[in-house]
């Protein structure tokens, strides 16, 4: 049962409600579908309304050169530390609008519970808040995803990421520029990060539990290859002459499946884009790119996926009669988050009567770029039947207020204990 006698900072669950509905209406549809790509002129209504949102509630907005938007909230003042909290507001093309909205909505919710839990109390913060909305978390329209993150981590040059094109040649950029979000802000990387999101699988759904924690994240390898042919008629052209690049696509997407089936649970491998050139019903196909996903939670199951899928390039193109070059390849390790924030979950949701099961993470998350540089976590609210990326996607705004209220309970911890309460055994 709930310790009623433990200190907290209660969440308002209507207001938390209310702000969901508000962002959900950027980009979206009456059947729950969301589209509102990293950068859209819809994407910058969004970023619109957080901003008008922490300017309406004493946040200080900042925006950094990659367009990442920020609201801090100096509870603290001075050279106190900071601890980071959110997820990202773009979402995949006919999407859900749960998936990184969620926890935005949420940080702004637990963040000004926490205010004015320490305002009742006539007291000053052991920390400073900063809640964060990520650029191009999904990867949907520039690649790779955790784009702005990575960025602000370090892992990725600014010119780099910023000279990203989409399909049309637009880059992020131009993009920015825009939507009035190019930012020159310098904003210092936190002493740690928090992130709640939708599980995105049906394992707390299954086992009706509403809350859990990401103490594992998988690895993943991503590539852009294109098989070269040669365009022709599809009607007169023998086919013993054909060099159909679609042909060699075909073979590979098989093998990938039948070599992610080898390795039983333990990799997952997909080709969730294709682009095929000229894309014409009557011309064999001169150009077939694909977007290629190896994840693992093993680097070394990984690896040898690799090494196995580039085998199978080779086959395919042989069998095809085509070339074939690699464009592009982003890989992200495989690891855990930081035990010491793990620990502070658990204990704060056990005060809530709630369970907080451990879970693995396959999918990618801003938290696991942000984790080479800073203590950082991903918990997880349970979305029904495990259903993301669909419009179908939906956690219930009552198991949206619990895990609110646990991330909210989380952040008054830190911020009557400092980061001595999220430090782990090993730190101690």
């Amino acid at each position: 049962m709930p310790d009623a006698h433990l200190p907290n900072a209660p969440i308002n669950p209507s207001r938390l409600k209310a702000m969901m509905e508000q962002v959900s209406t950027f980009g979206g549809k009456p059947n729950g579908a969301m589209t509102r790509l990293t950068l859209s002129k819809i994407d910058g209504q969004a970023r619109d309304w957080l901003s008008s949102w922490f300017k309406d509630h004493g946040f200080e907005p900042q925006i950094d050169p990659i367009g990442n938007q920020f609201g801090k909230l100096p509870l603290a003042g001075g050279n106190a530390p900071t601890v980071m909290v959110g997820s990202h507001l773009d979402s995949q093309p006919n999407g859900g609008r749960f998936d990184g909205a969620l926890g935005v909505v949420s940080a702004c919710e637990a963040v000004l519970a926490v205010a004015e839990r320490m305002e009742a109390e006539g007291r000053l913060a052991a920390c400073n808040f900063q809640v964060v909305n990520w650029t191009n978390e999904e990867g949907a329209r520039f690649q790779p995803s955790l784009l702005g993150s990575s960025v602000f981590a370090g892992a990725i040059e600014l010119d780099w990421a910023l000279d990203r094109a989409d399909g049309d040649g637009m880059t992020v950029r131009q993009s920015l520029a825009e939507i009035g979000y190019a930012g020159t802000a310098k904003v210092e990387r936190p002493d740690a990060l928090i992130e709640l999101h939708i599980e995105g699988d049906d394992k707390l759904f299954g086992a009706r539990e509403r809350f859990g924690v990401f103490t594992r994240f998988w690895g993943a390898t991503k590539y852009r290859l294109a098989f070269l042919g040669e365009q022709a008629h599809t009607g007169p052209t023998p086919m013993a002459q054909r060099k159909d690049a679609l042909l060699a696509a075909a073979y590979l997407m098989a093998d990938l499946r039948q070599l992610a089936n080898d390795h039983g649970l333990d990799l997952h491998t997909s080709v969730g884009r294709l682009e095929v050139h000229p894309n014409s019903p009557n011309t064999v196909p001169a150009e077939a790119v694909l977007f290629i996903e190896l994840r693992s939670g093993s680097p070394d199951v990984l690896a040898e996926a690799e090494e196995k899928m580039k085998a199978r390039i080779e086959v395919a193109a042989q069998r095809a009669a085509v070339g074939y070059e690699v464009r592009s390849i982003d890989r992200r390790r495989a690891g855990g988050f930081a035990p010491g924030l793990i620990a502070l979950a658990e204990r704060v949701a056990a005060q809530r009567g709630e369970t907080a099961r451990h879970l693995d993470t396959i999918g990618g998350h801003d938290a696991v770029a942000m984790s080479t540089v800073c203590p950082s976590i991903v918990m997880a609210v349970r979305s029904k039947d495990g259903v993301i990326h669909h419009p179908t996607e939906y956690t219930s705004p009552e198991d949206h207020a619990v895990s609110t209220q646990i991330l909210a309970d989380m952040l008054y911890a830190i911020a009557r204990d400092g980061l001595k309460s999220i430090a782990s055994e090993a730190d101690a």
